[in-house]
């Protein structure tokens, strides 16, 4: 199950993409993140990162790993927990010296049988917590 944004900040591509890819500052844009913190690795592929969040009234703890890496331009981390994963792709794109548009995507893979309900269970509050999620982008880098 996927969820998809695109949007436009009024930041420089550089700028944008230092402060998302660096998965630490989750805390800072993620509405759903209580806490994350870098277990290995230097920001690039391969980096780690433990992350704990909310989500509908549960507490939840992912492992993360940079996947995709390639600045300013791209950017995932894929977590795991269990046999849950969630991804977050990003892609940036200059609109011009003083604007970034940022394409995010997080993809959830849930275990049967909850992959099968999951659509009908969480597409409501999956779609909500990617408006907030982009609000969130917004208000960090004003």
């Amino acid at each position: 199950m996927d969820v998809e944004r695109t949007f436009t900040l009024p930041r420089p591509v550089e700028e944008v993409f230092a402060f998302l890819s660096d998965f630490e500052n989750t805390e800072h844009w993620d509405p759903g993140t209580i806490e994350t913190t870098r277990l290995s690795g230097d920001g690039g592929m391969g980096t780690r990162y433990a992350n704990r969040s909310r989500f509908m009234g549960r507490t939840v703890t992912l492992e993360y790993e940079t996947v995709g890496f390639d600045p300013p331009a791209f950017f995932a981390c894929k977590g795991v927990n269990g046999r849950t994963t969630a991804t977050d792709v990003m892609s940036f794109t200059p609109v011009d010296d003083t604007a970034t548009q940022v394409h995010y995507r997080a993809q959830f893979d849930f275990p049967f049988p909850l992959h099968q309900l999951a659509p009908l269970v969480l597409r409501r509050r999956l779609d909500a917590l990617a408006d907030e999620t982009v609000e969130s982008i917004r208000r960090a880098l004003a």
